[in-house]
């Protein structure tokens, strides 16, 4: 999403509250409880999902290996489910890219996981940047980005994660970047 004024772009970045990363996090949260209470359940001799053997002749299995397995294949995941939720209400990768002509300033700004680091904020010159440039690669892992060059030979990415845009509409973004800095386009 874009917010435009006379002297002051905004392009706002979608972080991790992503509908696929929601998805991921829940069928991992579920998938890993099951392992994690099959193992237990092989551990106490109980059934603590009741609803999936109807009887308890199809519950037979051992703790040592099996059961212990599960355990910590559900303990495992049950961590990375963890961490897949803190970066999703943290919002981690979230933020903005602000183009400021009045005050001659580019503002990248982030967010990260929470510490010394939580806020991550890039700010250069207009004047400093050389040109918008667009780099495609073809083959099995294609990507097109967008990003900006500046002066001292270093280069902003501005393409989000997981953005599946066609080569047109990156081209269309790359050219209302460059009108908006007035600068050359490179890479078309």
């Amino acid at each position: 999403m874009n917010i435009q004024s006379d002297g002051i772009r905004i392009d706002l970045v979608t972080g991790s509250r992503r509908i696929s990363n929601l998805g991921w996090a829940s069928v991992l949260l579920l998938g890993t409880s099951g392992f994690l209470l099959t193992g237990l359940s092989s551990y106490l001799g109980k059934d603590l999902i009741p609803f999936l053997y109807p009887s308890e002749e199809h519950m037979k299995i051992a703790f040592a290996p099996q059961g212990l397995v599960m355990c910590f294949y559900g303990i495992a995941g049950l961590f990375l489910s963890t961490y897949l939720w803190c970066a999703i209400l943290w919002n981690v990768g979230g933020g903005y890219n602000e183009f400021d002509r009045q005050e001659g300033t580019i503002t990248i700004f982030r967010w990260g996981f929470p510490g010394q680091n939580r806020r991550i904020r890039i700010r250069c010159l207009i004047k400093d940047v050389k040109a918008v440039r667009i780099e495609t690669q073809t083959g099995l892992l294609s990507r097109n980005d967008i990003s900006i060059l500046l002066r001292d030979k270093q280069r902003l990415v501005f393409n989000q994660l997981g953005d599946s845009l066609t080569l047109q509409e990156i081209e269309d973004k790359a050219v209302q970047l460059a009108q908006f800095l007035q600068v050359p386009l490179e890479g078309v």
